[in-house]
């Protein structure tokens, strides 16, 4: 029921308020996504198996019969065989680059062709079982390629030269390539429209390179900055503690049946609850599902956090007795489409209890707090533990307001292939927490990793994808311009951690991009201590 001012579910306020709000605080925008100090390095997301390899990637390319079955696929791996030597060299021309993108052309010449074309005939000529030869018996290659098909000789030796070539193409340009990014953008008609055994065989290859970065005004625009973080009341530890311990000496408090009065502050109701709209025309009188719930535990202690005016108009309300009444959603209200809505409450008090406390004395602090033998101390650890929180909460706030302030001072032309890859590890990491939460089974899981799933995740998560990846990069550059480091020691630590982790989980894992995250994370780390020291920051409470 979206009566809360907050975002609570309708269940009883009262045992998850204080839990689920201690980290209520935000900077002056929207929460960043992109936190240090809250990422446990032993959480590092899995590159799990629905994430696509890195792989290049051909507009149309397939072959109906092909010499392996690796070569079947409509994707080649770069790098994932052995490279080996061929009996010409490529001619490699750099033809284009726009903003991240370089496009190459790349031209094969015919002493390779005819070295794949025979590669390709000797495959053909182990795998084929021709009718009046026995196996293993050479097999004239005019018979051979009469019983394959000419075509489909053709499109295996394309597929030969691309899978050898390839990577020889790239050598001229190793290390610039983004993962994930090479993608051959000939289509195939067109290579066995021109193919010659005769003459050169041509092919067209782009791929992202790392983006620069323009910082707004100048690039001093990081030194110095000006952070205003607000921090909500409900984080304040004394606030916190205090609400805490009445939490924690209500919950060894019995629950009795009110029977000879109404309902007051203090008192847990049951409620039903509907709504419609008010509208002088009738016929455009609508029902307001979202306000409306069966069997609400309503805690009237936090009458404050529900709809202004809902708890005054119910207090006095007996149990079986039902009141109406009109109520307005306020203009700063969470849902857009109720802010301003009148609207007509029917609600019936299904039942009514009150608490019955014990003595406030030191005979319940163990009950209070275990381990605990007098009220003062309950309240001196309840309030150690809030000042904790408040602490880490507060830095949080402040690395989330540094974070989403520099990813406004930059300008970034972002490739399609980091987007995709940022993207798809954030679903992944998500994905194994819904995993962890409610162990799916292998059809959830299934259905949830499809292309389909991360395709809408990465559409409906676009903004925050892209503003993630402008303060990575951010990050990246202020690392690099101040020159900072951080010792060799801790990274090996945590690179241990994380793989111990993955382990234990029964993940797989590659070493090489757990380090790159590692190091990411603990250069970002370094950033952040370097900008908090630099800044001049102001905390607000809201």
């Amino acid at each position: 029921m979206e009566l809360c001012t907050r975002t609570f579910t309708s269940s009883l306020l009262s045992n998850s308020f204080f839990s689920s709000n201690k980290s209520l605080l935000s900077a002056n925008a929207n929460t960043s996504i992109f936190k240090f100090n809250s990422l446990k390095f032993s959480s590092l997301a899995p590159h799990v198996h629905f994430f696509q390899p890195f792989i290049v990637r051909y507009n149309s390319f397939s072959s109906p019969f092909t010499v392996s079955a690796a070569a079947s696929s409509s994707s080649v791996e770069v790098g994932t065989e052995q490279q080996d030597r061929l009996p010409a060299e490529l001619k490699v021309t750099e033809t284009e680059k726009i903003k991240s993108t370089v496009k190459l052309h790349v031209e094969v010449p015919p002493l390779v062709i005819e070295d794949c074309y025979k590669r390709v005939i000797a495959e053909f000529m182990k795998q084929a079982k021709i009718p009046g030869f026995r196996p293993g018996k050479k097999v004239p290659e005019d018979i051979l390629i009469g019983y394959v098909g000419r075509q489909n000789v053709q499109k295996a030796t394309i597929e030969s030269i691309l899978r050898r070539t390839l990577s020889h193409a790239m050598i001229s340009v190793s290390g610039k390539a983004l993962q994930d990014s090479v993608r051959i953008v000939t289509k195939f008609p067109e290579m066995e429209e021109t193919f010659s055994l005769q003459e050169f065989f041509r092919y067209d290859v782009v791929f992202d390179i790392a983006p620069e970065i323009k910082w707004i005004p100048d690039n001093n625009a990081y030194k110095n900055l000006k952070i205003v973080v607000e921090i909500d009341s409900d984080i304040d530890a004394q606030i916190a503690s205090e609400q805490e311990f009445r939490r924690r000496y209500k919950s060894i408090g019995a629950l009795k049946v009110v029977t000879d009065r109404g309902l007051q502050v203090g008192d847990i109701a049951v409620l039903d609850i509907s709504a419609t709209t008010i509208d002088q025309d009738e016929s455009n009188v609508k029902s307001i599902p979202s306000a409306e719930s069966k069997g609400f535990n309503f805690d009237t202690e936090y009458g404050d956090k529900v709809l202004p005016g809902f708890l005054d108009s119910i207090i006095g309300i007996h149990r079986g007795e039902s009141k109406s009444f009109p109520l307005v959603f306020p203009e700063t209200w969470n849902q857009e489409n109720l802010r301003g809505v009148h609207a007509q409450f029917n609600v019936e008090c299904k039942e009514l209890f009150y608490r019955d406390l014990p003595e406030l004395d030191d005979s319940i602090a163990d009950k209070l707090l275990p381990g605990c033998s007098t009220v003062e101390q309950v309240k001196d650890l309840l309030l150690q533990r809030c000042l904790e929180v408040e602490q880490t909460a507060r830095e949080q706030a402040t690395d989330n307001a540094i974070l989403d302030q520099i990813s406004k001072m930059v300008e970034v032309d972002i490739p399609q292939s980091l987007f995709e890859e940022q993207g798809r590890q954030l679903y992944g990491a998500n994905l194994l927490e819904i995993q962890a939460k409610m162990k799916l089974n292998e059809q959830q899981l299934a259905s949830l990793s499809s292309p389909k799933a991360v395709n809408q995740y990465l559409e409906h998560q676009k903004e925050n994808i892209t503003n993630l990846i402008k303060q990575n990069l951010a990050v990246g550059d202020i690392y690099r311009r101040e020159n900072l480091q951080f010792a060799t020691e801790d990274l090996v630590k945590e690179v241990e951690n994380s793989i111990a982790e993955f382990k234990r989980q029964n993940q797989e894992y590659d070493e090489e991009r757990v380090k790159n995250q590692v190091q990411e994370i603990l250069e970002g780390a370094k950033v952040l201590e370097w900008l908090r020291e630099h800044a001049e920051i102001q905390y607000i409470t809201r």
